[in-house]
């Protein structure tokens, strides 16, 4: 039996997300993503793809390492104007009925009590079918616009999400009991105030005392997802996540995360198959090889190599201006995204990368693999990537907004069903059903999360 396949399509509130420069092509419409029609067009697209999410990623700074300052990433629209990908989600889902909402928000400039409102809020708006991406975030750019001299290093951010999971389990979970709201109207008692308990909670980072504000919502707390691939990352991700973003350029990278994953989860008293595993993938489709591979010799014309060093400089913290571009890369620990830099230079000793190498690669796709080819040759591909990388889905980044995607739909979607794949239809429930099967509404009975439910009942 074929494992099944999840899919998200990867995107942001943004211009240029994955591909420095291709907002240029003739063909891009990512110059939309002011309007909301852009994004409920989408999401009818991706729902008759049968797609399980659309994914948003988010930042809260500029790239501004490269050359010392933003202005590559201003001229070449790298992640910026970027607006905030929370507010789309309302109408994506009014205009969809099954797809999810994975969305990134970052802990380090939220307080958990606000946070905990505004996914509750949503969760119930979405009928249950949204999922927070928790980043601790990786700009300092970031960290000065909110008043401080620089971000938190890299293992301390990690700390305080601990505290701040901690929080929203507590309001999520355990301040609101399940028959706590009683919408009697004959006696005039909406809500059993015997049932909703104050959380209390005096922590290193936080200071919580009182209760919930929402009542509790489809799933009570959102789908978890988390991208940190650092070797704290994973640790947080085996504790806290039920979704894991990862990157890499070949499955054998890939799955040495994947792995360690795994196996971390077990140790925290988890099913390690519990954790669903995505990979960023980058497909360029034709309805031959011919007209594939003039696709991409045409979207490699519009990359822009100072486009790619700004993202790549906010991904690692290191200004490669500084270099020659044919001078091999080197990994220098830095308190960005510790994995980025380290996924090129010393996760596969046998390949030596310059950064004008670097450049190109990362032009197209980010850090992840772009595949070209037939409708075939791509399920191929993804069908090796789950073998061999042990991933259970793709986060499907986009070379040409939305062109990729209608592509993706169009061309590689029915190859994919017919090999039984991916879903032919929805399921109903929730976006933690669509992924663990009716019923399991709520966190696991195994996931760390679970003992705040009912936390402070009366026994």
């Amino acid at each position: 039996m074929n494992k099944r396949i999840y899919l998200n399509a990867f995107d942001m509130n943004t211009v240029g997300h994955q591909s420095p420069g291709l907002w240029s092509h003739p063909e891009d419409q990512s110059d939309r993503y002011k309007e909301l029609n852009y994004w409920v067009e989408l999401a009818k697209l991706l729902e008759k793809g049968k797609f399980d999410g659309l994914f948003l990623a988010d930042v809260l700074g500029v790239y501004d390492i490269h050359r010392g300052n933003s202005d590559a990433a201003l001229e070449q629209a790298v992640q910026v104007p970027a607006n905030d990908p929370l507010l789309l989600i309302s109408a994506m889902s009014q205009a969809t009925k099954h797809l999810c909402f994975g969305v990134t928000y970052s802990l380090t400039y939220e307080h958990p009590y606000m946070l905990a409102r505004r996914f509750s809020t949503l969760d119930h708006l979405t009928n249950g079918r949204v999922a927070w991406n928790i980043v601790s975030s990786y700009l300092d750019s970031a960290a000065k616009n909110f008043g401080l001299s620089e971000q938190l290093k890299h293992d301390d951010r990690y700390e305080v999400a601990d505290e701040f999971l901690e929080v929203c389990y507590k309001l999520w979970e355990g301040s609101w009991e399940e028959d706590a709201v009683l919408r009697d109207k004959n006696n005039r008692i909406f809500t059993d105030p015997r049932k909703v308990h104050d959380i209390n909670h005096d922590g290193k980072f936080f200071k919580v005392p009182g209760a919930h504000l929402c009542e509790p919502s489809p799933q009570r707390t959102p789908v978890l997802y988390q991208a940190g691939a650092s070797s704290r990352g994973r640790a947080f991700a085996a504790k806290h996540a039920e979704c894991v973003f990862t990157a890499g350029p070949s499955p054998t990278l890939v799955k040495k995360g994947v792995d360690d994953l795994r196996k971390k989860a077990k140790e925290q008293g988890r099913e390690p198959e519990d954790l669903k595993i995505f990979t960023v993938f980058t497909p360029i489709v034709g309805e031959t090889a011919e007209e594939a591979e003039q696709k991409y010799e045409e979207l490699k014309s519009y990359i822009s190599y100072e486009g790619a060093l700004a993202l790549l400089g906010g991904w690692t913290g290191v200004d490669f201006s500084k270099y020659n571009p044919d001078d091999t890369v080197e990994y220098i620990e830095s308190n960005s995204i510790q994995s980025a830099l380290e996924l090129f230079t010393k996760a596969d000793p046998n390949r030596k990368w310059t950064i004008r190498e670097l450049a190109a690669f990362a032009g197209i796709g980010g850090r992840g693999p772009v595949v070209v080819g037939t409708p075939e040759k791509i399920a191929d591909e993804m069908e090796k990537w789950v073998k061999e990388a042990d991933v259970d889905g793709f986060n499907i980044a986009y070379t040409l907004a939305p062109g990729s995607f209608k592509d993706f739909v169009e061309l590689v979607v029915p190859i994919l069903q017919a090999r039984g794949l991916i879903q032919n239809d929805y399921q109903a429930g929730t976006y933690r059903e669509k992924i663990y099967g009716h019923g399991q509404k709520y966190l696991k009975e195994s996931h760390h999360g679970h003992i705040y439910k009912n936390l402070f009942s009366v026994k």
